[in-house]
């Protein structure tokens, strides 16, 4: 089977040049000047043990990769991007062709669902990063980080065990989980301190998070919705991961920081405080924090600001 990449950015770009140098059959679809470049010169991917480049074919479209139902279709683009990309998947895709969702937040797999019979959630704790056209970096070595997989909502399938085998093959730590969505779950509180990451300057976070996470907490055992615990989380983590700094400098911030480095225009902030102010409102639980943290991000991305403009002490006080 062919593993098709939807979306080649840090976690995309990354997991399939793994899965290309390492025997799979992969194309990535990527877009605009990250597409020409990986076309043109291949995908840089850099790490702690240098820089190199991967040959891996690329289209800019899905049609011009051949999608059949024997093939993976892994949905790597944000979130805020899935209802457009699942639009042009269905027009050209098989309904039973696998989807695999590589994504932050809890909504991709529910989403694909509706147009494919079999979808299946992955929970990704990578540290890569993505800021310039045809380039991938990857802070963690010799694992370049933890994807289990599960199908979705719930269960494991020979497809499962495939898709666990193939990244097993791309060098990352794999578990496949029946019960994939509590870990999502749990991936998603972590998530929450995206936004922060991305609007504050270093320091003073650690309090913001803690409210966030504990409206999040609320809102989950109104909804009763079961995640994985802290406990459970740390355990999985473990000391797998080894951060390096790469080519001389350390990794700046995770998805959202690198949304509004890059000038996007977008976050995904909707869809994950967006996620907790949706469950507080339908459970009738204020969530203030993740709602200011919501609507400051995705005021952010609109008006093109880089990372890091103002203070924690900023939210906390407009908290007040």
């Amino acid at each position: 089977m062919s593993m098709i990449v939807y979306g080649a950015g840090a976690i995309g770009g990354l997991v399939g040049a793994l899965l290309a140098e390492n025997g799979h059959k992969v194309v990535l679809v990527a877009r605009g000047a990250h597409a020409e470049a990986i076309s043109r010169h291949g995908l840089v991917v850099e790490d702690a043990e240098g820089r190199r480049v991967v040959r891996v074919p690329v289209v800019t479209d899905p049609a011009s990769a051949g999608v059949t139902e024997d093939d993976v279709v892994l949905l790597a683009m944000k979130s805020q991007d899935t209802a457009a990309a699942l639009d042009v998947l269905r027009k050209i895709a098989p309904r039973t062709v696998k989807v695999a969702c590589l994504q932050n937040g809890v909504e991709n797999e529910r989403a694909a669902l509706r147009y494919f019979e079999r979808v299946y959630g992955v929970c990704v704790l990578c540290p890569a990063g993505h800021l310039q056209p045809g380039a991938i970096r990857a802070y963690s070595s010799p694992v370049p980080g933890l994807l289990d997989v599960g199908r979705f909502p719930e269960g494991t399938d020979q497809i499962s065990r495939a898709i666990c085998d193939a990244f097993r093959d791309a060098k990352f730590d794999v578990v496949e989980r029946p019960d994939i969505m509590r870990w999502k779950y749990r991936k998603l509180l972590a998530n929450l301190v995206n936004a922060v990451e991305a609007l504050c300057v270093p320091g003073g976070r650690s309090e913001i998070r803690r409210l966030a996470q504990a409206e999040a907490e609320t809102c989950f055992e109104a909804a009763r919705i079961d995640f994985a615990s802290a406990e459970e989380d740390r355990a999985r983590r473990g000391d797998l991961m080894r951060f390096y700094d790469v080519g001389g400098e350390p990794r700046g911030g995770g998805s959202s920081w690198q949304s509004l480095r890059r000038g996007t225009g977008s976050i995904e902030a909707d869809f994950l405080n967006g996620e907790v102010v949706l469950l507080g409102r339908l459970h009738g639980i204020p969530t203030p924090v993740n709602a200011l943290l919501q609507e400051l991000a995705w005021e952010a991305a609109l008006n093109m600001r880089q990372p890091g403009f103002m203070e924690a002490s900023e939210l906390i006080q407009r908290l007040r």
